[in-house]
């Protein structure tokens, strides 16, 4: 089993968009997978057909209230997928997690207690570098790091992988950095080229292949409830996460 933590503290760089496109794409590989809605926006749990609000459990209520994870779990419309779902509650985790007893592995702890049955769980973290985020990091055994191909995008980067070096450091010695991902990218644009081409001069091969376009049919998918596979499976972003799929299969830890 593979836990992969999708990480950026910046919004509006394709961080839901990533978790629930892999998911699905690793899904359609005929890989069972579980989707963690570690987010207090909930766009995950939405992004599925979910109404975040009428669920009596989620993610949240399992950490803090002593739920069984099994319980919360969801099954959705793609097959091979699952959920554990997210709620705005989640958003005031931060301040009861802070009392707890080794406070950071509240949530590995949870998932610790499920059975052997899935061959990927995805994280998807909140856009910061809080107490919530910290507890996917100490989670996951990997990290994927969507980045937009805008100007800014290299801001914040370094800070977030110093924040991965201090928790494989202090936390979690497995966790690894998978690969950073263009999203956004506009092949009109000679910036969005640039944006790659200077991440590549300085991380290699750790820039996936794969490159996220900006796209219409993407940013409309969510609405519907569905990924951007069951929403369009022929569009350029199915097409763009099915390869970013095999890239991650291509690149488990050994």
């Amino acid at each position: 089993m593979r836990t992969i933590a999708v990480a950026n503290q910046k919004g509006g760089v394709g961080k839901t968009t990533t978790a629930l496109s892999l998911s699905a794409a690793l899904a359609e590989l005929g890989h069972h997978v579980l989707l963690v809605d570690f987010d207090p926006q909930a766009n995950a749990t939405t992004g599925l057909g979910l109404n975040a609000a009428e669920l009596s459990a989620t993610v949240y209520t399992v950490l803090l209230s002593g739920d069984p994870v099994a319980a919360a779990i969801r099954s959705t419309a793609e097959h091979n997928l699952s959920l554990l779902p997210s709620s705005i509650d989640l958003a005031g985790a931060e301040l009861e997690l802070a009392g707890m007893n080794q406070r950071e592995r509240v949530l590995e702890r949870t998932l610790g207690t499920l059975d052997g049955s899935w061959d990927y769980i995805i994280i998807d973290s909140p856009p910061s570098l809080g107490l919530l985020t910290l507890n996917v990091l100490t989670a996951a055994r990997e990290v994927i790091v969507p980045i937009q191909s805008e100007y800014y995008a290299l801001e914040g980067l370094t800070h977030l992988l110093r924040t991965i070096s201090m928790v494989k450091a202090r936390l979690n010695p497995d966790l690894a950095l998978l690969g950073i991902l263009v999203t956004m990218f506009d092949k009109r644009t000679i910036l969005s080229a640039q944006v790659k081409d200077e991440l590549v001069k300085h991380f290699g091969d750790t820039v996936f292949t794969a490159v996220i376009p900006r796209s219409v049919r993407m940013s409309e998918a969510p609405s519907y409830g569905k990924t951007i596979l069951e929403y369009d499976a022929l569009s350029s972003g199915a097409e763009a996460y099915r390869q970013l799929a095999k890239e991650v299969e291509s690149r488990e830890q050994h």
